[in-house]
């Protein structure tokens, strides 16, 4: 095997466990600190790889996990497909950042993914904006760092060029 597919393989294992992580069943008071591992883990890879993981990626495993999750169909998939968008658009500049940088600007991305599922949900049934709205929002966030070392690691030792 090449190493292209070899790579290719790396790529689609890590978002394999990443959404093995999202639909992971934990008790309610963890699930609200669950971060969006999926969405974590595309961001990474489009700043990384821009020209091997995009907005096609993003829609598949999007639609993977609503149906994973049980929520309207597409709407993961609008979410990440936008936040993969705007990480594309930026990401020669986005790879330049510090980490801390990096953290902010992710925590954007989150933020948006996480108003815009919120904003379709409303549309469905109305309903408040509770304070576990920012929790997976902010675990995320923290989490970057930590998605950022692992997926690098496999990514140099993989040797998958940028």
């Amino acid at each position: 095997m090449n190493n292209s597919s070899y790579g290719v393989g790396k790529i689609m294992l890590s978002l394999f466990l990443a959404m093995c992580l999202r639909v992971l069943p934990l008790p309610p008071f963890w699930a609200d600190f669950n971060p969006d591992w999926v969405l974590l883990t595309l961001i990474y890879w489009s700043l990384a790889i821009p020209e091997r993981v995009g907005i096609f990626h993003a829609w598949v495993f999007g639609v993977l996990i609503d149906v994973l999750t049980g929520r309207l169909l597409g709407q993961n998939a609008l979410a990440y497909s936008l936040v993969v968008y705007l990480c594309l658009k930026l990401h020669k500049r986005l790879r330049q950042f510090p980490l801390l940088q990096q953290e902010l600007y992710i925590f954007i991305c989150l933020l948006l993914s996480q108003l815009l599922l919120f904003l379709i949900k409303n549309l469905q049934s109305p309903e408040q904006l509770h304070s576990t709205f920012w929790l997976p929002v902010l675990t995320g966030t923290l989490c970057w760092p930590l998605v950022y070392t692992v997926l690098r690691f496999v990514r140099l030792t993989t040797r998958l060029k940028s």
